[in-house]
């Protein structure tokens, strides 16, 4: 039977959570949904398997392009701005219904019950128009009185190729792009407010739209490192010498 393995949401702000032993993790807090699906892609008619859903929210019907109106219209869908495909897991034996998968169906934030890692895809702030050192990080010039600290210095060759190669690192304009963060640890569900907290920051501003899918690649907790498990030879030494 096949799941939806993704959700649409928006950013609400970071905050910090403490742990059992009293250590300070910085977290984001994010409106999972709720989501209706909107169309179901099958690898008959469209070549691939996934699903298209839309995030709920109060909006008017009439504030919606008449292609989207009509798109809704189909399945008598509420109104929904933000729409985006997420992927599905497929089982060996796909079902020829899609596994109950159809228009009209929520999207809840459980389904990230049990999960441990999801990636978050998010459009950053925009920052506008910037220098090489902000937007590059070059080291500049010197500070000194009579030098110019924010110029690239030289960027061109000279009898030969005598002319500058694609992909120089110049001023321009920075952020406001797709960025996804991957393998963001899950923290907390809240499916009574539609909440997922995860640890770490994501991109754009608080209120910025965000698509969240389950980690594609989560990384592989091994015994004795990064985990519940780990032991810090520091105080394991301290601990070990208050008995001696």
């Amino acid at each position: 039977m096949a799941k939806i393995a993704g959700i649409l949401g928006k950013k609400v702000g970071m905050t910090q959570l403490f742990d059992a032993k009293g250590d300070v993790h910085p977290a984001t807090v994010l409106q999972a949904g709720p989501c209706v699906i909107t169309q179901h892609k099958t690898q008959a008619k469209d070549g691939y398997e996934a699903a298209q859903i839309g995030l709920v929210e109060f909006v008017k019907l009439s504030r919606l392009p008449k292609p989207i109106q009509g798109h809704l219209a189909k399945h008598n869908l509420p109104p929904v701005r933000f729409v985006r495909e997420v992927p599905l897991e497929v089982e060996e034996k796909p079902q020829a219904d899609g596994g109950g998968i159809k228009a009209g169906s929520r999207v809840l934030v459980d389904i990230f019950d049990g999960e441990k890692f999801v990636d978050v895809t998010g459009v950053s702030k925009g920052r506008g128009f910037q220098g090489v050192v902000k937007r590059h990080h070059f080291r500049g010039g010197p500070k000194s009185h009579g030098s110019m600290f924010q110029i690239p210095g030289s960027i061109g060759s000279s009898a030969f190729p005598s002319r500058v190669f694609k992909g120089m690192r110049m001023s321009g304009h920075m952020g406001h792009e797709r960025v996804t963060v991957r393998n963001l640890r899950v923290l907390g569900v809240d499916k009574d407010d539609n909440l997922l907290v995860v640890e770490g920051s994501v991109p754009g501003p608080n209120g910025g739209y965000l698509v969240i899918v389950k980690a594609k690649k989560p990384p592989r907790e091994r015994r004795g490192f990064a985990g519940a498990t780990t032991v810090d030879p520091l105080k394991a030494a301290k601990r070990a010498a208050k008995k001696a």
